[in-house]
C-alpha cells in the first residue's frame, strides 16, 4: 500500500487538476464543521482516479471544490495552470463550461430531447459546434450509435447514464468529475458505465475523477485516493476490489 505522492509546486503538464492546502469549513462556533482539512492532492492527466472514504469524510466536497462548484475556505485549487481562487463568477462559469465535464448520480437528461440532442446540449447552449469526429468516437465508445434518436424514456437506466457520460465528454473537457455515477444503476448497467469511463481514459485520453463508495467501481480506477475526516489518508495504485475493501474495513475498525 503506497502513500500519497504529491506533484511538485510548479505547473506540471502531467497534472490535470491539483489542490494545495485545500480547507473547507461550514458554519461557525458550535456548528463549525471542517469538511476538508489541508488537503494536498493532484489528479494525473489521462487517468481514472477514484475518491473514497467513509460517509461524511469530504468526498463530494472535494469534488465540488475541485470543479469550482463550491468555494474554498483556504488553500488553492488549480485546473491545468488556472488558479480557481479569485476568478470572477463569469470566468468561473466559462471555465466550467469549456474545460470541465460533470457526471452525477441523477442522469439529468431532458425528457423532450433525443439522446443525441442531450449529448450536444452543452455545446448548443455555448454556441459551439461539435467536433464531429470526436463526437462519433465518444458515441461509439459509449455504445449508443443505434440509440441516438431515442428519448430518455425509451432508454434503460444504464443507457441514460451513458448518454450523461457522453454529454460530459462531448466538449472534450480537460477533466471530468463524476459523483457516484453508478449509484442509481444495477450491477450490469454500472459495469457498462465503468467500462466506458475506463476506456475513455485509455482510448480517448480523458481525465476522470470519480467519487464512489463501491469497491468494485473503484477497482476500475488507475488509482484510489482515500479520505478520512477531511484529510487524505492513503492511496492505492492499480487497485483490486479486495484491496479497496481491506482499506475500507480498516477505516470502519478505527471508527469503532
Amino acid at each position: 500500500m503506497t502513500h500519497l505522492t504529491l506533484p511538485t509546486h510548479s505547473p506540471d503538464t502531467a497534472v490535470a487538476a491539483e489542490a494545495r492546502g485545500l480547507t473547507k469549513v461550514y458554519g461557525s462556533g458550535q456548528t463549525r464543521v471542517v469538511a476538508l482539512d489541508q488537503v494536498d492532492v493532484g489528479f494525473a492527466r489521462g487517468a481514472l482516479t477514484a475518491v473514497m472514504g467513509p460517509s461524511g469524510c469530504g468526498k463530494s466536497t472535494l469534488l465540488h471544490c475541485m470543479a469550482g462548484l463550491d468555494t474554498v475556505s483556504q488553500g488553492s485549487v488549480r485546473i491545468g495552470d488556472t488558479e480557481l481562487n479569485g476568478l470572477r463568477d463569469k470566468q468561473l462559469t466559462r471555465l466550467r463550461r469549456d474545460r470541465i465535464g460533470f457526471i452525477f448520480q441523477a442522469f439529468n437528461l431532458l425528457p423532450t430531447l433525443t439522446a443525441l440532442e442531450n449529448i450536444t446540449l452543452p455545446l448548443d447552449l455555448a454556441g459551439r459546434r461539435a467536433d464531429q469526429a470526436w463526437l462519433d468516437r465518444v458515441v461509439s465508445t459509449v455504445g449508443l450509435t443505434e440509440r441516438l434518436a431515442h428519448r430518455p424514456t425509451e432508454l434503460s437506466g444504464g443507457q441514460q447514464q451513458r448518454v450523461a457520460c457522453a454529454r460530459a465528454l462531448a466538449s472534450r473537457p480537460e477533466i471530468v468529475f463524476a459523483d457516484e455515477p453508478t449509484g442509481n444503476l444495477d450491477s450490469r448497467a454500472g459495469a457498462q458505465v465503468l467500462e466506458f469511463l475506463r476506456s475513455s481514459t485509455r482510448d480517448l485520453g480523458q481525465t476522470i475523477v470519480m467519487v464512489t463508495h463501491d469497491p468494485v467501481a473503484a477497482s476500475y480506477a488507475d488509482r484510489v485516493v482515500f479520505l478520512d475526516d477531511g484529510r487524505v489518508d492513503r492511496e492505492l495504485h492499480a487497485p483490486t476490489a479486495e484491496q479497496v475493501l481491506e482499506v475500507m474495513a480498516s477505516h470502519a475498525h478505527r471508527v469503532h
